[in-house]
């Protein structure tokens, strides 16, 4: 298992190599590149939950009547992930979920969540929404719908293992000031994706494909369609950045 684990890693390490080296990260460096960065990525945000919420639908019991369900230690990782996501102590006694941080950052910023609203209320192939914008999320919407040991790939490879070191690159590009719930969103990432989600998503997709060879096969398929659209969604903001320049000149 541990082997056909390192195979997924060594196999998948071009693509996700292209996504960290992208050079978004280092166009996002003033108020006006931070603006369409996050009016684009918001949709990430929003999506991931519906991965989330598709390994804790099928991992845990959230039906009536409840019934015990298989496996219990998945289930616990599951609802330990959800936990945070949905509803992390930002403060004593103050808890938010990430998507509500990151609309928090967005409004600091003067950013617009019209894309993200625009595919909430009109679907995948809402026309006033960028393609990158509406691929990846239809990417995402396609895991979330696959066999669990599907969707658990395209949450680790595609966001728990790869957030970590895509927000530290950006962290490090940001503007000094300005920018603290941003630059709080970032850094709670890396830390709980880094340090605690990442390794239990990790054990996750373990459990799910232990020796079956062809489980591991879908599961390279799944990172490496997770992280092809990842790419292109940072194609896309880049190129509506460099436009932003072309227009201010």
């Amino acid at each position: 298992m541990d082997r056909a684990f390192e195979n997924l890693i060594e196999s998948t390490a071009a693509h996700r190599a292209a996504v960290l080296c992208h050079p978004v990260y280092a166009m996002v460096s003033d108020l006006r590149s931070l603006r369409v960065f996050m009016e684009h990525h918001v949709v990430a945000v929003w999506d991931f939950m519906t991965l989330l919420k598709s390994l804790q639908r099928r991992l845990t019991c959230v039906d009536l009547p409840w019934r015990p369900v298989p496996d219990t230690n998945l289930a616990r990782v599951i609802n330990d992930i959800v936990t945070v996501e949905e509803s992390d102590e930002i403060a004593p006694g103050k808890y938010l979920s990430h998507f509500e941080i990151y609309r928090a950052a967005m409004a600091e910023a003067g950013a617009s969540g019209f894309f993200v609203e625009e595919i909430a209320r009109r679907g995948i192939e809402a026309p006033s929404v960028p393609v990158a914008c509406r691929k990846f999320v239809k990417t995402t919407f396609g895991h979330a719908e696959e066999p669990i040991h599907v969707t658990a790939a395209a949450f680790l490879l595609g966001r728990e293992d790869l957030v970590p070191a895509m927000f530290e690159r950006m962290s490090a590009c940001l503007p000094a000031r300005g920018q603290g719930h941003f630059q709080f969103y970032l850094r709670r990432h890396m830390q709980v994706d880094g340090d605690l989600h990442g390794p239990m998503a990790r054990d996750l997709l373990k459990s799910l494909c232990r020796d079956d060879l062809i489980k591991w096969e879908d599961a390279r398929r799944a990172a490496i369609e997770a992280l092809e659209a990842r790419h292109a969604l940072w194609d896309a903001i880049a190129t509506a950045i460099s436009q932003q320049e072309d227009t201010r000149q």
